[in-house]
């Protein structure tokens, strides 16, 4: 039988060129207090200086804690280390009072948004500008939104090229709704999350949620920007995109003018008033990296030197593993960046990158919905099969990790569960379906 084009180049993969796969995790966690609220403690001193610490920093504000890994050859060890991380941060936790981290992407019980602390990086040009860059994040989309947490992904395969990067990340865009069904965990939010905004949420509780969702952090709530919606960067080549980039770090935007770049006090409001402040200002679901040199632009670190490794942006917080993601889902993402790696990768197009926006929304928002559509060319069906596969999947994961059954809140809360409607209200009896009910 003659072998299709995939299957040639995965056999011409040497064994020795994938044990060499190195993959690192990046996980951001919100400290918080007992009751489920916002700790508005520093960054805790025993955990060193955010600034400089090689493992354990800060992201948005002064209590969203991002543990960072090495890069490794193997899952286990990848885990290992992050699992060793997160130790470190809770006996500095413990021992500094009862504060512990949040496990859903989807933040705690929130203040006003003027009460959340930015992250403090002290008095150096390096520590202001990345206080100062914050503090434009603010201005533009609010604090509640930066709150929001999750896993990144680095990835790389000796030998690789900046033309098979992009060439992966092309099909990774293409086909994200699969990592969004398969691994979105994120279909609730406390109701303070909304407070004041429209957001088309159901009550639940004290929480608000989509019937079908599986990402709100993907979805509009989420990491969007309507400014950043006007943006159509292609991933043809290095050169589009950096030319797309560039002119987003350059181009003034009028409601950006508006905010000004200092207050009326002198103090900087934002970097500056173009559409981006910097390189990672910019919302994708993945990006082409470089390990940049002291002082180096991103940007310009690409241009000169070529894609090093890939970012995997889009995957939620697992709240039913210990360290926010296991073993499964790094092989899962492994499995496939690889797929998109090997398979026929043809350019992008301005019509493509609206379908691929338009999927990404619809699965956030609806994936797990019978029926529900998504468009390549024209709209076509599929979203429904590749979300019996995922349940499925999760079924499988969590027997295997003999995991106990999940509380289906919907139930217990005197409703029908909108996944299982022929179910009484109720909470779940012991040894009921065992794959997981996000309602």
């Amino acid at each position: 039988m003659k072998q299709s084009a995939l299957q040639q180049r995965l056999a011409a993969l040497k064994p020795n060129v994938l044990r060499g796969i190195r993959r690192g995790i990046e996980k951001e966690s919100l400290r918080t207090l007992p009751a489920g609220t916002l700790a508005r403690t520093p960054h805790p001193a025993a955990l060193g200086s955010p600034l400089t610490h090689p493992r354990i920093t800060t992201d948005f504000c002064e209590a969203q804690v991002e543990m960072v890994t090495g890069t490794h050859t193997s899952a286990e060890t990848t885990l290992t280390e992050l699992q060793h991380i997160h130790q470190e941060v809770y006996h500095a936790l413990f021992d500094a009072g009862d504060e512990r981290l949040w496990v859903a992407s989807m933040p705690c019980s929130l203040p006003s948004d003027e009460n959340i602390p930015i992250a403090v990086y002290g008095t150096s040009h390096i520590g202001r500008s990345k206080s100062i860059y914050r503090m434009g994040l603010a201005h533009r989309y609010g604090r509640r939104m930066q709150t929001i947490s999750g896993i990144h992904y680095n990835w790389s395969l000796p030998g690789l090229g900046t033309a098979e990067y992009f060439a992966l990340i092309r099909n990774f865009r293409r086909h994200a709704f699969v990592l969004l069904l398969l691994t979105g965990a994120s279909p609730a939010v406390c109701s303070c999350f909304v407070q004041g905004k429209e957001h088309g949420l159901q009550p639940l509780g004290e929480c608000m949620y989509l019937p079908w969702a599986t990402s709100l952090r993907m979805g509009r709530l989420g990491y969007q920007s309507d400014a950043q919606s006007t943006l159509r960067i292609s991933y043809n080549s290095l050169e589009k995109y950096a030319a797309t980039q560039h002119e987003a770090l350059t181009r003034p935007w009028p409601a950006y003018e508006n905010i000004g770049l200092r207050s009326l006090g002198g103090d900087y409001n934002q970097l500056s008033c173009t559409l981006l402040q910097i390189e990672n200002e910019f919302y994708s679901t993945i990006r082409p990296k470089r390990v940049i040199r002291p002082g180096e632009r991103p940007l310009h670190a690409l241009r000169e030197r070529g894609v090093e490794y890939v970012e995997v942006r889009l995957i939620d917080l697992n709240p039913f593993a210990d360290i926010g993601i296991d073993a499964d889902t790094v092989r899962l993402i492994d499995l496939f960046l690889l797929h998109c790696l090997l398979s026929d990768s043809p350019p992008d197009s301005p019509e493509e990158i609206e379908n691929i926006n338009f999927n990404q929304q619809q699965t956030a928002a609806r994936g797990r919905a019978p029926g529900v559509t998504l468009r390549r060319g024209g709209a076509v069906p599929g979203a429904a099969r590749f979300a019996a596969l995922g349940a499925r999947a999760g079924c499988r994961a969590r027997s295997r990790r003999q995991l106990p059954p999940v509380r289906c809140h919907a139930r217990a809360a005197g409703a029908r569960c909108p996944a299982r409607p022929a179910l009484e209200p109720g909470a779940a009896p012991a040894g009921s379906a065992c794959r997981p009910c996000l309602y």
